[in-house]
C-alpha cells in the first residue's frame, strides 16, 4: 500500500485545522504591533512561563522530533550526553548575560559588542549570525518537507515554499510577539502529541511485554547506553563533549544567537527572563531523554513487527525499479529471517543468556542494512535528475506514525511535527529580520526615521530571509542526520562568537580592531579544522572560543595602542 494512500480525511481535518489555527491566532491577536519595540522585543512584557517555553519551542524544530527517535533507534540513549552543558550555560547566562542585555536596553545582541568594541566588530558578529542562521532556517523548513514528500507523494519544492510561507505569514504580521504566542500553543500540541506517541507504543507492545522487560530488551542491543565516560575524540557523544563542548555550544546558542535571545529579551523583567531560562533548564534534558526513549521503544516494537530494511519509502521505490531489485529482495529476505529469530528470543522478554545470540543477530542485521545503503548509493550515482538518500535515520519515526497508529492520531503526530518547524522557523526569522534591521540597516541608514519605517522594514527583512530560507531548503540534502546537520553549522560559527562575547564581558583591555582580527583568523581555522575532520564538531565550539580569545589577547598584548590602559567597562561606557 502506498503510504500517502493511509491519510485518512480524518487525519486532513486535525492537521489543517491545527495548522491553520496557529497560523490564524498568531496574525489576529498580534496584529497591532505599531512599534519598534513592540515588534521586535514583543513589548517586553512576556512572562516567564511564555518565555521558558518559547525558548524550548525554539530550540525543538521538526527535526528533533523527526531525527532524535531515528538516532535513538539506530544509537541507542547515548545522544542525551549532548544536552548535558545546557544547564550549565543556563545559570551562566542568568547570571552574566541577561542583567547586561537588560540594562543596556538592546534590541539585538550584538548591539552590545559595538559600545564594547566597535561598529565592524558588531557588525562581523552579526553577519557571522546571519549565515549560519540563515543556512539553519532552510533545514528547519527541509525537514517536515520530507515528512509530508514521504506522506502524500508531492514534490519537495512544493512542500518547502507551502510550509515557508504559512511561518512567514504571522511572523511578517506580529513580530517577536506572535512567535511567542503561537510557540505556547506550538508546545501544548508537541507535548500532548509526543505523551500519546509513547502511550500508543507501549500498548502496542505483546501483552507480556512491560516497560520493564521492554527496557530490558533495548538494554540488550546496546541501546541503553546513556553514559559514555570515555575520551575517544573520535566518538561524538560522550559526558565530556556533552559538558565541555556542550556548555560552549549552549552559551553560544542562548547567550549570543539572536534567535534564542530575543525570546527573553521580550521579558518584562530581569527575573522573569532568568526564570524562563531556568525553567528551559530543568525540562530540556528531561524532554530530550524522553523522545529518546520514544526511539527506543520504537526499536523494541519493530523486534516483535516487520519492518522495512531501509527506512526509507522512495529509496526502496528506487531499488524495486532497478537493476539491483534481485540483489535487494535477497537482503531483505535474510533481515526478515533475523525478525522472525530475534522475535523467539523476546518471546519471554529478555534472559541473560540470550545476550549474545542477539548481539550476534544485531552484527548480522547491521552488515545487512550497510550493504542495502551501499546498493541505494549506487543507485544513487546513476541518477543524475534526483538525489536519493540511504540513511533512513529520518524516516524511522514517521514510518510508525503512519502505519501502526489509528486514523486522527496521525494528524496529530504530524501536526506536532509541523508545529515544531514553523515554531523553530519562525524565531529563526523573526531573529535574522531583527539583527538586519538593527545592527546592519538601522545603524547605517542615513538621516532620521520613524518608528514606522523600521517596522516596515523589519516585515521587509523577514519576507526577505523567508525566501532565502526557502531557498536554501530547495537545494538542501540529508547529511548523516539533519538533527546533527543543524548542530555541526552551529558549532563552525557558534564558539567564535561566544569568544568575542567573552573578551567584551570579562577581558577589558582587549579592544576592537584584535578582536576584529581574530574572529577572521579564527573563522578560518575553524572551518578549516572542521572540512579537514580533526575533531568531533562539537569539540569545535571549544576551540573556537579559545582561539578567538587568545588570538585578540595575543594581538592586542603585542601591539598596544594609546588606549590600551583606558578602563572600559562591560556595560559599552568609555
Amino acid at each position: 500500500m502506498e503510504i500517502a494512500s493511509k491519510l485518512d480525511p480524518v487525519d486532513w481535518i486535525v492537521l489543517s485545522i491545527t495548522l491553520l489555527f496557529i497560523v490564524a491566532y498568531g496574525t489576529y491577536v498580534t496584529r497591532k504591533s505599531k512599534n519598534v519595540t513592540d515588534y521586535i522585543k514583543g513589548g517586553s512584557d512576556s512572562k516567564w512561563w511564555t518565555i521558558g517555553l518559547s525558548v524550548m519551542a525554539t530550540q525543538a524544530s521538526a527535526i528533533t522530533f523527526l531525527s532524535t527517535p531515528g538516532q535513538a533507534f539506530h544509537s541507542g540513549m547515548g545522544f542525551v550526553q549532548f544536552y548535558f552543558g545546557l544547564p550549565i550555560a543556563m545559570v551562566i547566562i542568568c547570571v552574566v548575560f541577561i542583567p547586561i542585555y537588560h540594562k543596556l536596553k538592546v534590541y539585538t545582541a550584538y548591539e552590545f559588542l559595538e559600545g564594547r568594541f566597535d561598529l565592524k566588530t558588531r557588525s562581523l558578529a552579526a553577519i557571522l549570525f546571519l549565515i549560519q542562521r540563515g543556512l539553519a532556517a532552510g533545514i528547519t523548513i527541509f525537514a517536515p518537507a520530507i515528512i509530508l514528500s514521504a506522506v502524500l507523494g508531492w514534490d519537495l519544492l512544493t512542500l518547502n515554499i507551502i510550509i515557508g510561507f504559512l511561518v512567514i505569514i504571522y511572523t511578517v504580521s506580529g513580530g517577536t510577539k506572535a512567535v511567542n504566542v503561537t510557540q505556547k500553543q506550538q508546545m501544548i500540541i508537541i507535548f500532548c502529541g509526543m505523551v500519546i506517541a509513547f502511550y500508543m507504543i507501549m500498548s502496542q507492545l505483546p501483552a507480556d511485554i512491560t516497560f520493564t522487560k521492554a527496557l530490558k530488551i533495548a538494554g540488550a542491543s546496546g541501546k541503553m547506553e546513556v553514559l559514555d565516560f570515555s575520551f575517544d575524540l573520535s566518538n561524538r557523544y560522550t559526558v565530556w563533549t556533552g559538558i565541555l563542548g556542550g556548555t560552549f555550544l549552549m552559551l553560544s546558542y542562548f547567550g549570543t544567537d539572536q534567535s534564542q535571545v530575543q525570546r527573553y529579551l521580550s521579558g518584562k523583567s530581569v527575573r522573569e527572563s532568568q526564570l524562563g531560562l531556568i525553567f528551559n533548564g530543568l525540562l530540556k534534558v528531561p524532554m530530550q531523554f524522553f523522545i529518546l526513549l520514544i526511539g527506543v521503544m520504537v526499536f523494541v516494537f519493530y523486534q516483535f513487527n516487520p519492518s522495512p530494511l531501509n527506512f526509507n519509502p522512495g529509496a526502496n521505490e528506487e531499488v524495486a525499479i532497478s537493476k539491483y531489485a534481485n540483489e535487494y529482495q535477497q537482503l531483505q529476505d535474510e533481515h526478515i529471517e533475523i525478525e522472525n529469530a530475534k522475535k523467539i528470543l523476546f518471546a519471554d522478554g529478555f534472559q541473560p543468556e540470550e545476550k549474545q545470540q542477539i548481539l550476534d543477530l544485531n552484527t548480522r542485521d547491521l552488515a545487512l542494512k550497510a550493504k542495502s545503503k551501499a546498493i541505494i548509493d549506487k543507485i544513487d550515482e546513476e541518477n543524475i535528475l534526483e538525489k536519493i538518500e540511504s540513511n533512513d535515520k529520518d524516516y524511522v519515526f514517521i514510518h510508525f506514525i503512519l502505519n501502526n497508529l489509528p486514523r486522527g492520531l496521525i494528524g496529530l503526530l504530524l501536526a506536532v511535527i509541523l508545529s515544531a518547524a514553523m515554531s523553530s522557523t519562525a524565531s529563526e526569522l523573526n531573529a535574522l529580520a531583527s539583527t538586519t534591521a538593527m545592527d546592519l540597516y538601522k545603524r547605517n541608514v542615513k538621516g532620521d526615521k520613524s518608528e514606522a519605517h523600521f517596522v516596515k522594514a523589519s516585515k521587509w527583512f523577514t519576507l526577505a530571509w523567508g525566501i532565502v530560507a526557502i531557498s536554501v531548503a530547495c537545494i538542501a540534502n540529508l547529511f548523516d542526520n539533519l538533527i546533527q546537520l543543524v548542530n555541526i553549522i552551529g558549532s563552525i560559527f557558534y564558539g567564535n562568537v561566544l569568544g568575542i562575547f567573552l573578551l567584551a564581558f570579562f577581558i577589558k583591555f582587549v579592544r576592537g580592531n584584535a578582536v576584529f582580527m581574530a574572529a577572521l583568523i579564527t573563522q578560518a581555522i575553524i572551518i578549516a579544522v572542521y572540512f579537514l575532520d580533526w575533531l568531533p564538531y562539537l569539540w569545535l565550539n571549544l576551540l573556537g572560543c579559545a582561539l578567538v580569545m587568545g588570538i585578540a589577547i595575543l594581538i592586542q598584548s603585542t601591539t598596544p595602542s594609546k588606549n590600551e590602559f583606558e578602563d572600559i567597562e562591560t556595560t559599552g561606557t568609555k
